[in-house]
């Protein structure tokens, strides 16, 4: 009978990790062993993408790359895994429920935006988490033309300053000014709990940071929260009231909630805790990469961060690991000493550091070409030939030295 590997999810980690698993068994002529992805859509969200404008473009289909390389793709979305019998239960787009059987699983479900019990929140929020929830805040953004002008109309909040929020902010203002004329007074506010811009970037790229948000006039309020939204704007912890019509709420993540389903430890974030070949640890045939990881990166006990650089080096590890596990072969340590980090500043340009410590080495338009090469050319997936799968999804392939 044939065996299965099965990789849930098509994002990053997932796409790598059944092209990595398909490149082991073309290798060992192994016939017998299907790979199988299963995912809602066969597509690749461009997740680093979501900031920049129509985003609803940001996606690249994965089923000719799938059929070229050989994985078969399943269309569902997981809502059950059974890890004593190994087996998943999904449900497909006619609302049919179904079971698939495996022999090894590689979890790579990605996460999503953490939105806590918020007051308006929900109502009222937008986000750039998903492609989906991007082009509504696009569609948003393209009919504030529509509304009488007013400052609440000029003003975009975008809460948390992180990553994601600034990256975010310093593309608001000439991106709302295309809307509204480049007369009208935009305000862009980012609202941040910390005491300083993107803490969790470190000291390094702060300067450039800050020049950036001051020249693109984007205003800070921090060592605030966000306490209530509605639909005229937001309240912070300080006490402050920002009228605005446009709230984005970018602040934190989580992992997918199937990895509750997964009998293993799970950190704060839910990412299960996993073995250096990144199968998880005291489950029997089951792997994880990408968002739903906490994986180590190197001999200094450095860990994966939920990030697209991350997750494809992770794919390919996990697609290597669960193919050679399967077949009886050696697995091999997952290992990505190299951090780099490349931070979108709008017009302004970029900045490019490198390892934990975040030093500066690219800033403004330097840096701003990496940016571009490395979110329209690194992060998409290869040609759809076998040969060209086989080549990229090898774990030792170097992306970034």
């Amino acid at each position: 009978m044939q065996q299965r590997i099965l990789v849930i999810g098509s994002g990053f980690a997932g796409m790598w990790a059944a092209l990595g698993a398909a490149r082991v068994l073309d290798q060992h002529g192994r016939g017998d062993v299907e790979v199988a992805l299963v995912a809602p859509e066969p597509l690749l969200h461009l997740r680093p993408r979501l900031h920049e404008a129509a985003p609803h473009a940001m996606t690249t289909p994965l089923l000719p790359l799938f059929e070229a390389a050989g994985v078969r793709y399943v269309q569902g979305n997981v809502e059950r895994i059974h890890t004593g019998e190994r087996s998943v239960e999904a449900v497909n787009e006619r609302g049919e429920r179904f079971s698939l059987a495996y022999d090894r699983l590689v979890l790579t479900a990605g996460s999503r935006l953490f939105r806590p019990a918020i007051p308006g929140l929900a109502e009222h929020a937008f986000s750039i988490d998903q492609t989906d929830e991007a082009s509504a805040l696009d569609v948003h953004l393209a009919r504030l033309a529509d509304l009488p002008p007013s400052d609440a109309r000029n003003t975009v909040v975008v809460a948390g300053g992180g990553f994601t929020g600034i990256e975010i902010a310093c593309e608001l203002p000439e991106r709302v000014r295309r809307v509204l004329g480049e007369d009208a007074e935009v305000r862009v506010v980012i609202v941040e709990r910390s005491h300083v811009i993107g803490s969790d970037l470190g000291p390094g790229p702060r300067p450039q940071i800050e020049q950036a948000l001051d020249e693109l006039g984007v205003v800070r309020f921090l060592g605030a929260a966000v306490n209530a939204i509605d639909a005229d704007g937001l309240n912070t912890t300080t006490g402050e009231r920002i009228e605005a019509k446009t709230v984005i709420w970018t602040a934190g993540m989580h992992a997918s909630p199937l990895t509750a389903q997964v009998p293993g430890e799970r950190d704060t974030l839910g990412r299960l805790h996993v073995t250096r070949d990144l199968r998880v640890k005291g489950v029997d045939a089951v792997f994880a990469a990408g968002d739903v990881a906490l994986a180590q990166v190197d001999d200094a006990g450095n860990h994966a961060l939920m990030s697209c650089q991350h997750a494809m080096n992770m794919g390919r590890s996990a697609g290597y690991n669960v193919a050679a596990d399967l077949l009886g072969l050696s697995t091999q340590a997952y290992a990505q000493p190299v951090y780099v980090t490349c931070l979108d500043l709008g017009p302004w340009g970029a900045v490019y550091t490198e390892g934990w410590e975040r030093q500066v080495k690219l800033q403004g338009a330097e840096a701003k070409a990496l940016k571009r090469q490395i979110n329209t050319q690194w992060i998409y997936p290869p040609q759809p030939s076998r040969k060209a799968a086989r080549e990229a999804a090898d774990p030792q392939r170097v992306v970034v030295a």
